[in-house]
This record gives structure tokens, C-alpha cells and sequence, in this order.
């Protein structure tokens, strides 16, 4: 119970730009990672898939983690390295934008 009331408090005493993004980070990576999954499941009912555009489009408005994190846990897009360097790539990005705005 302490270690959820220390974050809450940590968390509010965030800039508020920093506490959006923060809250924006953690529901695109969630939609990133649930889209990963359920291409997968349209690739093995052989149903009409998600386009890469729309996966690449979800991981560079942020959701890079969910992405790697949804390639990993449903086994998905990871016999295709040009896809995994360039999620890896645009995560690295994506970590050196967010420490120049947190710095």
C-alpha cells in the first residue's frame, strides 16, 4: 500500500507536460502492443491483416515498447530483421527526445 501512495505522490508532483506524456506513453504502448497481437491472430485465421503502415505508424507516435513487447510475447514479426531495426531504432529516438524534454 505505501510503495502505491509513494508513486501517486511522485507522479503528481511531475510537471504537468511531463505527467501527460507519461499517461500518453503508457495507453499508446497498450494499443501498440494489443494491435501486435491481433494481427497476429488475423495472420493465422487468415483474415484480412493489419497493414505494416498502421504498425509502424502506432510505434512511431510512441508505442515502440508495446510494439517490441507485442512482437516478443505473441511471437510476431521476429523472423523480419529489417522491422525489428528499425522498432529498434525508433525507440532509440524516442528515448533521446523524451530525455531532452524531461532534461
Amino acid at each position: 500500500m505505501a510503495l502505491n501512495h509513494n508513486m501517486a505522490e511522485w507522479f503528481t508532483q511531475l510537471n504537468l507536460l511531463i505527467q501527460l506524456l507519461i499517461i500518453y506513453l503508457i495507453i499508446i504502448n497498450i494499443i501498440s502492443f494489443f494491435y501486435i497481437g491481433l494481427d497476429k491472430l488475423k495472420s493465422q485465421l487468415s483474415r484480412h491483416r493489419i497493414s505494416e503502415m498502421a504498425l509502424w505508424l502506432l510505434t512511431l507516435i510512441g508505442g515502440s515498447i508495446g510494439t517490441l513487447l507485442g512482437m516478443n510475447y505473441f511471437r510476431h514479426k521476429t523472423k523480419k530483421p529489417s522491422f525489428q531495426a528499425g522498432i529498434a531504432i525508433i525507440l532509440a529516438i524516442q528515448i533521446i527526445i523524451i530525455v531532452w524534454i524531461i532534461i
